[in-house]
């Protein structure tokens, strides 16, 4: 017990002191929130210090410190939000919005200005509608610009992101082979669905790290990769067995948080996030990588998958909110936040327009089994995986999704079996990683490949 304890200060110490080591709080005083500030840097170090205490390498030490760099940063008063809660994203923000009518001073003498305004006005016009229209359209003008009053403006641009899906036959999963390429090559296997078969996989790359943190999607019936720790804007092609660099390049740094999605029925890859909190999203087309509509929201590590024929995406790790957005042929519209402030889940778009989301992280509460389902907009818990995963990847094949998780308790893997009205009917865990390897690369193939 005694070791224990010392084991655990020691840690305490050691988190401490590479926070005071790598931040340096504001001496200024001019942050107009300054509760809001404290409360969020507060949030910053128990996050920073509960991602520490899942650490097993000095590599998994630095994300640390770089989640804890973006989430200061990103408080209200930090480097990103100057201002405070003026233009700034960070959900804490939400709260000074709260009882805005008795509780924010800024609020009330910015509507108080705008009515004794509109009253004036219309006390000089005449019996006239036209004059009292447009008392009250600069009184709705002057009122937008007030802290709290939301506006919402539209695109007509557009886009080709939409898509469609293709019904699936029902497979026996022992005769499914899945290829599951992980961030360590040498460790890469070929799998059988059911979990019988385990073989070790032979994958040639320019480094054993090549896939850390990359993404992966079909396109043209090949699988590509983007982006990762070991060049962040890369695209490379696996040819049989080896990954081959192509010359095309993507137009943002994609890595660590970033997502992707095969759409046009496999003709193109929409390529999204990344750990920097960018909305940007971009589409690669088998020959070169073109930007298209940003978020309205971040939503690194919010997944990609398909609802409603076109890509959607839910929460965000670093901004812990519960915003949820679709795709259009217009731009990104707004779909019901989701019950919870989830990150690090899996999506799958399935046959009847629905998406399903797979484990993930919820801060304050970790890591999940749940299985979450938005239907008709309506969004429900619909069953557990046997034990909690996050930051792992998925696919969906003959009429069974297959879940490689990637980190969380013994990093297991599920077999999500439904019935032909896509309920679910069965979750079996069919093996698990020895170690932490996150978002692996998956190919449904032919049971030889690679041995």
């Amino acid at each position: 017990m005694l070791t224990k304890l010392i084991a655990f200060l020691t840690f305490l110490l050691f988190a401490s002191a590479s926070l005071k080591a790598f931040h340096q709080p504001r001496t200024d005083l001019d942050c107009p929130v300054p509760d809001l500030y404290d409360e969020c840097l507060t949030e910053c170090r128990l996050d920073y210090i509960d991602c520490l205490s899942h650490c097993e390498s000095s590599y998994c030490h630095s994300e640390c410190l770089a989640i804890f760099s973006g989430c200061d940063v990103s408080c209200p008063c930090g480097l990103e939000c100057e201002l405070g809660c003026v233009d700034c994203e960070h959900p804490i923000c939400e709260r000074i919005c709260e009882n805005a009518q008795e509780e924010n001073e800024e609020y009330k003498v910015c509507l108080q200005k705008a009515q004794e305004n509109f009253i004036g006005c219309t006390k000089e016009c005449p019996p006239d509608m036209n004059c009292h229209d447009s008392c009250y359209a600069t009184y709705q003008e002057e009122l937008s610009d007030c802290p709290c009053i939301e506006t919402q403006t539209t695109t007509t641009e557009v886009s080709t992101t939409v898509t469609t899906t293709t019904e699936l036959t029902p497979i026996d999963p022992s005769e499914i082979s899945i290829l599951v390429i992980l961030m360590d090559l040498s460790a890469s296997y070929l799998t059988s669905g059911d979990g019988s078969s385990k073989v070790a996989a032979k994958i040639s790359a320019p480094s054993n790290d090549y896939t850390t943190y990359a993404k992966h999607a079909l396109v043209n019936g090949q699988l590509h990769i983007f982006g990762g720790n070991t060049d962040r804007r890369k695209i490379a092609k696996l040819n049989g067995c080896t990954f081959v660099e192509l010359s095309a390049r993507l137009n943002v740094d994609r890595y660590d948080q970033s997502e992707a999605l095969s759409i046009q029925s496999g003709s193109q890859a929409l390529i999204c996030f990344n750990l920097d909190r960018s909305k940007s999203c971009e589409i690669f087309d088998g020959s070169s990588a073109v930007t298209t509509f940003e978020s309205t929201y971040t939503h690194n590590n919010g997944g990609l998958g398909f609802y409603q024929n076109q890509p959607a995406t839910v929460g965000c790790y670093r901004n812990r909110h519960k915003k949820a957005e679709t795709l259009t042929s217009t731009g990104w519209l707004a779909l019901p936040d989701h019950p919870e402030a989830l990150a690090g889940h899996s999506s799958i778009g399935l046959d009847d327009n629905s998406m399903i989301l797979l484990g993930g992280y919820i801060y304050g509460s970790g890591y999940q089994t749940g299985i979450w389902k938005i239907k008709e907009d309506v969004w429900s818990r619909i069953g557990e995986l046997t034990q909690s995963a996050t930051y792992g990847s998925a696919i969906y094949t003959g009429r069974s999704i297959y879940h490689f998780s990637g980190y969380s308790s013994t990093y297991p893997n599920h077999r999500i079996d439904l019935t032909a009205d896509e309920e679910i009917k069965e979750v079996v865990r069919i093996g698990n990683h020895a170690s932490a390897y996150y978002f692996p690369v998956l190919l449904v193939t032919e049971n030889n490949r690679c041995l």
